[in-house]
């Protein structure tokens, strides 16, 4: 399936044939979002119109804040991933500016809404908040959808195991490591997918060869050092230890993600990857010297060769 992306709102539109559509940020395309988008589907296949997903760049909070990092469960390129996996035909990136946000609750509705999508069918969450200063809610989103020939349907929040699923739950959650319920939550183990590109080779000088792979994030959701396993090279995934900081060690300063992968020396810069983070170690520390940096280097191997040994999975 063609998956459609747009990003300047003055060059498209659905014209008369319209479309069922959500808006949000999708953060984590977690499970919550993913039930709400197989409703999507479903409306879209009884209607027989496109469905279309509306997201944000910056995200509202990132805009509002000022320089205050949002720690991203899914930067952009891993947002359009989950949603082309959940089989949505379009994707509408809105740049969220300041004549975005000073555009009232009526003027979104009639301009985006009604003008642009000619939505025919919207499909919200129940605490969806939109307009200048969030006034719209989704009373007026029904209100308004009479007068403009659209019906709006409202999804309740979802529970898993007593939990209320959402973004802010799931960053909360990685937090404090606990990956288990981070991955009830998502509905899959948390990953970052990017591109191996090539580093300062410190790491094969310690024995330590790296993938090295650059976040495109001001902060993440996830630091210290992990068991892991990269998706995207073999059949299965590769067992391996990753560190997510700047290497205090060597003076870093930016955020990086270094994979170790065990037993494994093929040349992989320029592949596209998937880390699935398992199970956090500990935090990043500064060293006196690379000597001690190695020595515990071997530890953190050595637990992680552990934890997939008792896995059956080395």
């Amino acid at each position: 399936m063609s998956i459609q992306l747009i990003r300047n709102k003055e060059s498209f539109s659905l014209q008369a044939k319209g479309c069922v559509a959500s808006i949000g940020n999708f953060d984590g395309v977690h499970r919550g979002h993913q039930i709400l988008l197989e409703r999507l589907k479903a409306r879209s296949y009884e209607s027989g119109l496109p469905c279309l997903v509306m997201i944000f760049e910056p995200q509202p909070a990132e805009f509002f804040g000022r320089g205050k990092a949002v720690p991203r469960l899914t930067r952009f390129r891993e947002k359009f991933y989950y949603l082309t996996k959940m089989g949505v035909e379009k994707i509408w990136v809105m740049r969220f500016n300041a004549a975005l946000a000073a555009l009232t609750a009526d003027e979104f509705i009639e301009h985006i809404l009604g003008e642009k999508l000619r939505v025919k069918h919207l499909i919200v969450g129940e605490d969806f908040r939109f307009g200048y200063q969030r006034h719209g809610d989704v009373n007026l989103l029904k209100e308004r959808g009479q007068r403009l020939d659209f019906t709006v349907e409202i999804m309740p929040s979802v529970q898993i195991a007593g939990e209320r699923v959402s973004s802010t739950r799931i960053r909360q959650a990685l937090n404090v490591a606990d990956h288990v319920l981070a991955e009830r939550l998502l509905g899959r183990a948390y990953c970052m997918l990017g591109r191996v590109v090539y580093g300062d080779q410190l790491g094969r000088v310690l024995g330590f060869p790296t993938a090295n792979i650059y976040l495109h994030r001001q902060e993440t959701p996830v630091k210290g050092i992990y068991v892991v396993r990269l998706h995207g090279i073999a059949k299965k995934g590769l067992p391996g230890v990753a560190n997510v900081g700047i290497r205090p060690t060597l003076g870093g300063t930016r955020t990086l993600l270094e994979v170790h992968i065990f037993d494994f020396e093929k040349n992989i810069y320029g592949r596209q990857v998937k880390i699935e983070f398992c199970k956090k170690l500990r935090e990043e520390e500064w060293f006196a010297n690379l000597d001690l940096l190695k020595e515990q280097m071997i530890k953190d191997a050595t637990q992680a060769r552990n934890y997939f040994m008792s896995r059956g999975e080395l």
